[in-house]
């Protein structure tokens, strides 16, 4: 078996060596039909088209996607050529709600009354979920938009779009990117949207660029019916609009995804799910490195923890700075484990059970 591999994906190499027979890897950018030729899977991440251009007469049975969104893959050719495909749901659903989790705590520091606020979650799987549970921690109200799931669970529990844009004081976007058809979420926020706020809402979109209209956006902060936005995900990234990057409160290069924990995750699944394509029964084990904590790292309440873990103003900061290395940030990113596991690494430090326990308290 002979597996192309995105060379950025991280703590793949041991195990996907000991399960294939050849392993090639490159940059996501490099994949082309005559390196693909006679491999019989790929393992890729966003910024490979897999489509008829490079897959016709490959002998591509098997590709794995270690991402969430999947709208890089041409599914319907790959239905039509045989070629069988995964995501990984879910993988890093809670490194994206620790992001937020974070950006929620730098506005609580800007003495936002977060308590008194309502917020917005349009889409609401794996991620949606779990910010609307972060927002909850906060004390904010929660209002969750999902089409899709109102119309096979019913309801009850989801609000329409309009009622988002007329009740809400943040509105954070988790949608996949749907181009066309019943649920199109491709400018699901657009200039319509943004003239039906009613509270001058804070924005969040850690989805897909192209689920927000920029211009509208832009159009809508200049106007003040948007009060401020935390974008980690672009249109046409990495050419993103550098006046939306002025502009925006917290700026980052696509990777609230991107704690070990998540990218760990998706390896797994990826890998989880070539053994299964392949019929390969094999012990898929994944090792993180371990954050570097020490008895003199500081913690006074969980606030404290939350931004040690990661604080999304070093990102925005070098952003901001050298928006030209979009790409480079996103392809060199440093170790940035979730909150539990530096939580662990402290305890271990600290005998004082009454002081961890003290900080557990936001």
């Amino acid at each position: 078996m002979k597996v192309i591999v995105d060379r950025k994906i991280p703590y793949i190499k041991e195990a996907i060596e000991a399960i294939a027979d050849e392993v090639v890897y490159v940059f996501g950018n490099e994949f082309t039909p005559a390196l693909i030729k006679d491999a019989d899977a790929l393992i890729v991440r966003t910024r490979t088209k897999c489509n008829r251009k490079l897959l016709k007469r490959s002998n591509v049975q098997f590709i794995a996607t270690a991402t969430i969104g999947y709208d890089h893959i041409d599914t319907q050719y790959c239905y039509e050529a045989g070629i069988s495909w995964i995501n990984t749901p879910g993988s890093n659903a809670n490194s994206v709600a620790e992001y937020v989790e974070s950006a929620l705590t730098l506005l609580k520091d800007r003495e936002m009354p977060l308590s008194k606020m309502k917020m917005g979650i349009v889409g609401a799987g794996n991620v949606g979920t779990k910010v609307g549970e972060k927002a909850i921690t906060f004390g904010m109200s929660v209002l969750e938009n999902d089409p899709p799931r109102a119309a096979r669970e019913g309801g009850e529990h989801f609000v329409t779009l309009e009622q988002i844009a007329k009740e809400c004081d943040i509105i954070s976007f988790h949608t996949p990117l749907i181009m066309k058809g019943e649920y199109k979420t491709y400018h699901l926020a657009d200039k319509d949207f943004f003239h039906s706020l009613k509270k001058k809402p804070l924005i969040i979109n850690t989805a897909r660029g192209e689920v927000i209209n920029t211009k509208a956006l832009l159009a809508a902060m200049n106007e003040r019916i948007v009060s401020d936005a935390i974008i980690d995900v672009w249109e046409n990234e990495p050419r993103i609009n550098r006046e939306l990057l002025r502009q925006a409160y917290i700026a980052t290069p696509h990777i609230a995804g991107y704690s070990a924990d998540g990218k760990g995750n998706a390896t797994r699944m990826v890998l989880e799910g070539l053994c299964k394509h392949f019929h390969i029964d094999a012990e898929i084990k994944i090792k993180l490195p371990r954050p570097r904590i020490t008895e003199k790292t500081l913690f006074n309440n969980y606030t404290d923890l939350v931004l040690v873990a990661y604080d999304p103003r070093r990102d925005t900061m070098w952003l901001k700075e050298e928006p030209g290395r979009f790409e480079e940030f996103r392809n060199n990113y440093p170790l940035r484990r979730e909150v539990e596991i530096y939580y662990e690494a402290w305890e271990k430090c600290i005998s004082n059970k009454s002081l961890r326990k003290k900080i557990m308290k936001r």
